[in-house]
């Protein structure tokens, strides 16, 4: 179990990473050389932000899969979805090669694959969450923040590798290799899901006649200012998160002056400081609440936030590596007990929908809109200090989200809604 929760969330912040990573420093020169920097920049992040754009619709589809069939079989779809669609990335041609088609194809297969990270973190909570015994519901729901931590450490550290070929090599191939690399990790976590059982809360729910038709419906007409609450307290998550995996290390290099390898670097270390405390977070919530561990580390966050740009302004490659991972901080935390805490808010008949629409419109928001307004933002006359109090505001509606969200550590998940 704690495989099959973990490996798909390995593939999906892998291809993230790689993705982010790739769409700041490869894909303004490679699919949109002839626009100027800055409209390249703005493109190649806007590429992004298209997987965004699609991920609920993906949620309400693998919903609707996993509410109705069983969070297994939606499982073996959403990692295969994700993965193959990353490979077929690193096989994309440049736009010197085919014109326009280039971009056009890169934003197709992002479409696509955003449909499957619509299905993904949700299906991989649950299936974490409905094999928990009672009061260790955190420690089973930090099984997919543990592949999220590994890849958070994998992807910079696969493409600090292929860096090592050279610049001028790294921008016309070496970037591939991440991405074809992407269908062993597939291959892996198809492997396990397909030996794993479906959660025993949800066999019980099919074993009653108890799974419905439509679980967009009931989810949206019982629960709608829940889902609205759970997809607000995710802000924090996904702002903060994004920030690091794209804008801030485009920063780095373009204007503290870092090299392209000091920036990977810093960005493998704040990727271990995301998974571990991501990790430490989902454990510790079964003891202290799920509430007060998100809580705290939203308010953190809105002090972090008005911090950020002033502390990356003194120089050095130490000073940036703090932001990094006080900000994957933040991330990591919240992340990890609200990953056991939104799915005990929704009966078993349309969790898997509730909680993936949630999930997902945070993510529009937190991970497609902020990337692309970032160096809008910081370019303006406000300067990059401007951002940090976007950060600061949205660390500070999510906390209020938070704080209406029910507790639910002492709550049995096995329970539905007549």
């Amino acid at each position: 179990m704690a495989f099959a929760a973990g490996a798909g969330a390995l593939v999906e912040s892998y291809d993230f990473g790689i993705y982010g990573f790739a769409a700041a420093f490869v894909f303004p020169h490679t699919f949109f050389p002839s626009l100027g920097s800055s409209a390249a920049m703005v493109a190649s992040m806007a590429t992004l932000g298209v997987a965004f754009v699609t991920r609920p619709a993906g949620a309400i589809l693998f919903g609707y899969l996993g509410d109705r069939y069983g969070r297994k079989k939606t499982l073996i779809a959403t990692v295969l979805g994700m993965g193959l669609c990353t490979v077929a990335m690193g096989l994309v041609p440049s736009a010197q090669s085919i014109g326009v088609s280039a971009p056009i194809i890169v934003v197709t297969l992002r479409a696509f694959q955003g449909l499957a990270f619509g299905g993904e973190w949700a299906g991989a909570q649950l299936f974490a969450t409905e094999h928990a015994p009672s009061g260790r519901r955190g420690l089973y729901g930090m099984f997919p923040q543990v592949g999220n931590g590994l890849a958070n450490v994998l992807g910079p550290l696969t493409l600090l590798g292929v860096s090592s070929f050279g610049q001028s090599a790294f921008q016309e191939w070496a970037w591939r290799i991440p991405f074809l690399a992407s269908g062993i990790l597939v291959l892996i976590a198809f492997y396990i899901r397909m030996r794993v059982e479906e959660t025993p809360i949800f066999a019980k729910e099919q074993v009653r006649g108890k799974t419905t038709r439509q679980p967009l419906l009931g989810a949206v007409k019982q629960q709608p200012w829940t889902i609205a609450l759970s997809g607000g307290a995710l802000l924090t998550t996904f702002a903060f998160y994004f920030s690091v995996q794209t804008f801030i290390p485009h920063y780095g290099v373009d204007r503290l002056g870092l090299s392209q390898n000091e920036v990977l670097g810093v960005t493998a270390l704040a990727g271990l400081i995301y998974g571990a405390s991501s990790c430490v977070s989902a454990v510790i919530s079964d003891n202290y609440g799920r509430r007060p561990v998100v809580a705290v580390a939203q308010v953190f966050g809105v002090i972090w936030g008005m911090a950020l740009f002033p502390v990356l302004a003194v120089p050095g490659v130490v000073t940036f590596a703090v932001a990094l991972c006080a900000t994957t901080l933040v991330a990591g935390v919240t992340l990890g007990a609200l990953g056991v805490l939104i799915p005990e808010q929704f009966p078993t008949q349309y969790r898997y929908t509730a909680v993936g629409l949630s999930y997902q419109l945070a993510a529009v928001v937190g991970g497609g809109v902020i990337p692309i307004v970032a160096p809008i933002i910081t370019a303006s006359s406000y300067g990059p200090i401007a951002f940090g109090v976007v950060l600061a505001v949205i660390a500070a509606i999510a906390a209020l989200c938070t704080l209406w969200l029910k507790e639910g550590r002492n709550k049995s998940m096995e329970w539905t809604i007549e």
